[in-house]
């Protein structure tokens, strides 16, 4: 067929646009907005009426999203062949969105922001389908396409359900991995579709794109390996956290999770793959919760290209790189980074300003608060009055047992318990000191928590990690280079691998025709990973669900099959070039971007000791009165005859690496002496630092702030507070 007539009206068929179970789909010459399906000779009987009927209703006119049919196209005769409909150019397959490797070379440029878009726009659209009356039955990704600004089409509506004129025509068929548990199993022919049913295809849509290829009911399942439909049958939804224990699936490696979304996304997934299809969330449900994930997520401080739901409190994509080595939003940028505008970047001027800032010794900062005098306390008080008055109680007893001896001598048993009685409470009476330490340790520890949040609220702490921050960016700074070369020398040595993956990436299992691997099995190997002839090897098939020996060796044998095509070019092509300028694109970049943090940070750092200054006179009640009950606890102690315990100085730093060929840390520059030095020298060697005689730890020089050695230097253990180890 050459021609064919669209209200009475002769066109040509153009070229071959797709083909399906049911016919071929063309281009119309001189239409450039419209094509046309043409049906299989067999199948024309049987849809003409209902196309007819959708045609009468003029759907095609309610909505932009959907590729309703427009018009009848028959033959010269007149007969009925197909129907015209909107060209839907442009547009990608959804599974191409959601699929890792085919996102690379059919959306290069999309991030996670434009798969919530894309995901938010397929929801519009089936809300769309609904207000017409129709129900889409055989949703699945094939029928939506994505185009490169994000915008959905929804194509092969002439198989939607459609209600006119008092009949229903039905939708016959349906995809397994998109097919709600209810109608598994059931005759499609003959059951009528509802929204419900819409509905667990879209939240499966929805699922697909926001976990990145993964199927909500691809995982593995604790009674043993069953096939997708089995798994969808049985609720076994497999990221589930509500249904943990009731549906024994673990999802498969590397996977986002449900604790990652905002948690009404997750209650809305828990909802559509639970038990009552009744409450699932319909289409205009999940285009408000996908306004709200589209206006929250943020964006990587590592990766550019990363943004993630704020939910998930850090990179997603990050994590999953971590745990697979494969990263869903690759930063691509190509050509050199260029620092920014400014004075050259001279790491080692740098490196000495930071060195000449001390910032200031966090016990300076501190409020001085006078040892406590005065008056005892009422504790104090009543434990002295209370062995006063055992002391009494004693005395008065030994003075009764000698009058007892003078005058009645024939009851000595008794004068002399009452004698013994006496001289326990005359010269064993003392103070519990127990309560008094407890109150002390009390006290200290209120005292050391007002003091950093002080500290907090001045900056220091903050100041601190800056300065920690710096020292490992420097770090970082002067490996780049060594990183890179690294990384150049791995492109050259894996270049044959590198070209075969490339190839093999080429073949899709998707698009492949193997025996006994159909959409639900393809979905699963996609969860897994498993997308193309590169990703098939023996072990990772095997590690899928439902992929015995008999499977995994088609797969394989099919993967054999295209790499014995394979050719090895040696010479270097435009692939090679552009590996390579990618490796030195991500080291400048990186460049750029820590040079950016050690100026700023080195700036900060410079500003500190006056700002610091000025924000430690403003008054701060809660810590004064704080040290205070210290002061009057320690008070007590001292009143008592028992030893005030010495207070180690706070201690601000946190490990961090030291600076290549730079010995000790910057924090050992800027410390006033809080911060661990290097490990002692052997014990017995001239100026050995001593080791604590708790832990074993080298310990380092500190100042007593109170007490009687307040002002005198003493060694303190490196791990303090953790140990509290001292020597003089």
């Amino acid at each position: 067929m050459q021609t064919v007539r669209v209200a009475g009206r002769a066109h040509t068929l153009g070229r071959r646009i797709g083909k399906g179970g049911e016919g071929e789909v063309f281009a119309l010459e001189g239409s450039p907005d419209g094509a046309v399906k043409i049906y299989r000779q067999d199948l024309r009987p049987e849809r003409e009426p209902k196309v007819r009927a959708m045609v009468e209703a003029a759907l095609a006119s309610t909505t932009k999203l959907v590729a309703f049919p427009s018009a009848i196209a028959t033959d010269a005769r007149g007969v009925f062949v197909g129907f015209l409909m909107r060209l839907v150019s442009g547009y990608r397959p959804l599974h191409e969105l959601y699929s890792p490797k085919s996102r690379r070379t059919a959306f290069p440029d999309a991030d996670y922001r434009f798969v919530v878009r894309s995901a938010l726009n397929v929801a519009r659209a089936v809300a769309q389908v609904h207000q017409t009356g129709c129900v889409i039955g055989d949703f699945n990704h094939s029928g939506v396409l994505v185009s490169k600004d994000a915008t959905v089409a929804l194509i092969d509506a002439d198989s939607f359900q459609f209600d006119a004129n008092g009949r229903r025509y039905g939708c016959v068929v349906g995809v397994p991995d998109f097919t709600p548990p209810e109608l598994h199993g059931a005759d499609l022919r003959a059951v009528p579709r509802t929204q419900a049913h819409d509905n667990f295809g879209l939240a499966v849509a929805v699922f697909h794109l926001l976990a990145m290829g993964k199927h909500p009911y691809a995982g593995r399942f604790a009674g043993g390996d069953i096939s997708m439909g089995e798994a969808i049958a049985q609720h076994r939804f497999a990221f589930s956290q509500t249904r943990r224990a009731e549906t024994r699936t673990t999802p498969p490696p590397a996977s986002i999770t449900l604790s990652d979304l905002p948690p009404p996304i997750a209650r809305a997934f828990e909802a559509a793959f639970g038990k009552n299809p009744a409450a699932r969330p319909d289409a205009p449900a999940w285009v408000h919760l996908l306004k709200e994930l589209e206006g929250s997520l943020s964006r990587c401080g590592r990766v550019k290209t990363h943004y993630y739901p704020s939910a998930a409190g850090k990179c997603t994509w990050c994590r999953i790189v971590d745990q697979s080595a494969i990263d869903m939003f690759p930063d691509v940028r190509l050509g050199a980074a260029h620092a920014p505008a400014g004075a050259p970047f001279d790491l080692e001027r740098i490196l000495a300003q930071i060195r000449a800032v001390r910032l200031p010794d966090p016990g300076a900062l501190l409020p001085i608060v006078p040892e406590a005098s005065g008056e005892s306390s009422e504790a104090v008080r009543k434990a002295k009055g209370a062995v006063r008055g055992a002391k009494a109680l004693g005395l008065a007893a030994l003075l009764a047992a000698a009058a007892g001896f003078a005058y009645a001598g024939a009851l000595a048993i008794v004068w002399i318990g009452i004698g013994i009685f006496g001289l326990v409470r005359l010269f064993g009476g003392s103070v519990q000191q127990a309560p008094f330490r407890r109150a002390y340790e009390q006290a200290d520890q209120r005292a050391r928590a007002a003091e950093m949040a002080f500290l907090q609220r001045i900056g220091l702490v903050e100041l601190a990690a800056v300065r920690d921050d710096v020292e490992r960016w420097i770090g970082e700074h002067r490996r780049i280079d060594e990183e890179m070369a690294r990384e150049l020398a791995r492109l050259k040595s894996t270049r044959e691998a590198r070209q075969r993956d490339a190839f093999l990436d080429r073949f899709q299992i998707r698009r492949a025709s193997i025996a006994g691997i159909g959409p639900a099995k393809t979905a699963t190997l996609a969860s897994y990973g498993v997308e193309t002839a590169a990703d098939v090897t023996a072990a990772k098939v095997q590690a899928v669900p439902g992929f015995g020996d008999a499977l995994t060796a088609k797969l394989v044998a099919w993967r054999r099959a295209h790499e014995a095509r394979f050719r090895y070019n040696a010479t270097p092509d435009a692939s090679d070039v552009q590996a390579e300028n990618a490796v030195r694109s991500a080291a400048a970049s990186r460049r750029s971007d820590l040079e950016a943090k050690i100026r700023s940070g080195a700036a900060a750092l410079q500003a500190a000791p006056q700002l610091l200054g000025a924000r430690a006179k403003q008054p701060d009640p809660a810590l004064t009165a704080a040290l205070q009950a210290r002061a009057e606890a320690a008070r007590d102690l001292r009143q008592l005859g028992m030893a005030v315990p010495a207070s180690a100085p706070i201690n601000l730093a946190r490990s961090s690496p030291n600076i290549p060929g730079r010995g000790p840390t910057a924090s050992a520059y800027a410390s006033g002496g809080h911060v661990p030095r290097p490990a002692p020298a052997p014990s017995g060697t001239p100026g050995a630092r001593p080791t604590c005689p708790q832990c074993g730890s080298g310990m380092v020089r500190r100042t007593a702030r109170r007490g009687p050695r307040s002002g005198r230097q003493f060694w303190g253990c490196s791990r303090y507070p953790a140990c509290r180890g001292t020597r003089n």
